[in-house]
């Protein structure tokens, strides 16, 4: 089988212990992992802390920062066929997708290295006459970066990018269900030149998590997964006071009117919530339609789920891999008895294929006489959509934010004013219209609620890295005339 190894302080290691991980279109091993061990965390927040205070990094301009991420962003782009293959082999995710998704991850190293010596202060007009003030804005520090499994590159990028645009250093530490595209990203990490300690990626268990968002060296704590894990961070943080950046789950709302491109409308809803096998937290899981168009949009929807291309991840053809693991499989398929028992329909799917891996077919449940069925409530993060019908503009704006989550949400519809009444009214933080799944370096990404606080993207991030420091400089010569009086 293939071995994969830590990245700690510039050198490649093997983990205190190992561990199997497993095809999931085959549910077969296939490599080693290495699992970091506390010390093994220990070693690498330290050696983060070290190499933020060192010359070699420390020392270079914002300038310099941006040419390495340039640097970066190129093996990206080249090793992005490689890094696709790994990726799909060892979460399921598919080809023609993580391919695509890795070309485009290049373009955020690139945006951010551009952005590296445009972190700007500022200048104060002050209200006393014989002082300059001025602000700075310097890295915070160490950051501990922490990705799940799905997406990881990109959700990496999101991270890294703008951390080490703003001059921090980083422990990333990949999931323990499927690392081996991150670890494999080391080695490009290595050859663009960074110094030793400043990127440090390992991977490993809760403990491993835990102590790395506990350490008293780590200021900043960027996470993305779902909201009990990040309830744990939060309290680990309480000790060192990080900062942190949550970007949690969804239950999106995917808004659709009478007025609306159908067909536009429902291959948007495809792409929605059966790209990425539903593993996405975007994925546009809680279909809201007008009475009017449900029945003929819900028949449009079935033939194009039934149509959907199940197949190996490594086939370009195939349109819907496996799910990541069994157990989460297993979870879907229990929240969808549930749902069923209290009163959901299913339209099409629901049942695992009876073949090897972790498949499961793209799925439609009809709500209409269960609005509290637990698949209308629970993030399922796999291709199981749920259908609700509403009959006014209100009972849609309520539908959508009858939630606790508050990521992503999209609404079709030709009319502008409409639009932009949706758009103030939806607890989102990001609204698509007319469109869905779209994303961009230059857009922040993130919500609110339960999907957590803070910005990915865009310049909101990196300044997110900083912290601001004022400086007083005082242009009188005359004697300071009364020490006991504030200035």
């Amino acid at each position: 089988m293939d071995r994969f190894q830590h990245y700690i302080d510039g050198a490649f290691e093997d983990g205190s212990a190992g561990f199997e991980s497993l095809d999931p279109a085959t549910g077969q091993p296939w490599a080693v992992m290495p699992e970091a061990s506390a010390s093994d965390v220990d070693r690498a927040v330290r050696a983060a802390d070290r190499a933020f205070c060192a010359p070699d990094w420390a020392g270079l301009t914002a300038t310099q920062r941006g040419k390495l991420l340039y640097r970066l962003a190129d093996l990206v782009q080249e090793a992005a066929p490689r890094l696709a293959a790994l990726e799909t082999r060892d979460t399921g995710k598919i080809i023609r997708e993580t391919s695509a998704q890795i070309a485009y991850v290049a373009d955020y190293y690139r945006y951010y290295a551009g952005l590296a010596d445009k972190i700007e202060g500022a200048h104060l007009p002050i209200d006393k006459p014989d002082m300059e003030v001025w602000l700075r804005r310097e890295p915070v520090g160490v950051v501990a970066a922490i990705v799940p499994w799905n997406s990881q590159l990109f959700l990496s990028a999101v991270k890294l990018g703008p951390a080490l645009a703003a001059g921090c250093t980083v422990v990333l530490k990949a999931s323990e269900d499927g690392p081996a595209p991150l670890l494999e990203f080391a080695r490009l990490v290595d050859q663009a030149g960074f110094a030793p300690g400043v990127v440090n990626i390992l991977t490993g268990g809760p403990e491993a998590g835990k102590t790395l968002t506990a350490h008293p060296l780590v200021a900043h704590v960027a996470f993305t997964g779902g909201p009990e894990t990040a309830r744990h961070i939060v309290r680990a943080s309480a000790d060192n006071l990080a900062k942190t950046s949550l970007e949690l789950g969804g239950k999106s709302p995917f808004i659709v009117f009478e007025d609306a491109d159908i067909d536009s409308a429902v291959n948007a809803q495809v792409a929605g919530i059966f790209a990425a096998t539903g593993q996405s937290c975007v994925a546009g899981s809680r279909l809201l339609v007008h009475r009017s168009v449900r029945d003929a949009f819900i028949a449009q929807l079935k033939a194009k789920a039934k149509a959907v291309r199940i197949g190996a991840p490594d086939d370009m053809e195939t349109e819907v891999g496996p799910l990541c693991s069994l157990r989460q499989r297993q979870r879907i398929e229990g929240v969808i008895a549930q749902s069923l028992d209290a009163g959901a329909k299913l339209v099409t799917g629901g049942q695992a294929p009876n073949s090897e891996g972790f498949f499961f077919p793209p799925t439609i449940l009809d709500c209409s006489d269960a609005p509290a069925a637990p698949c209308i409530t629970e993030e399922l993060f796999g291709p199981v959509l749920s259908v609700l019908a509403f009959d006014t503009e209100d009972e849609a704006i309520a539908l959508a934010n009858a939630t606790p989550y508050g990521l992503a949400s999209g609404v079709f519809t030709r009319d502008l004013a409409r639009a932009h009444r949706m758009i103030r009214a939806i607890r989102a933080g990001i609204v698509w219209i007319n469109t869905y799944r779209a994303v961009s370096p230059i857009a922040p990404f993130g919500g609110h609620g339960l999907s957590g606080h803070g910005r990915e993207g865009g310049l909101a991030a990196a300044l997110d890295y900083t912290t601001l420091k004022a400086v007083w400089l005082r242009t009188s010569d005359d004697p300071i005339p009364d020490p006991f009086v504030m200035r």
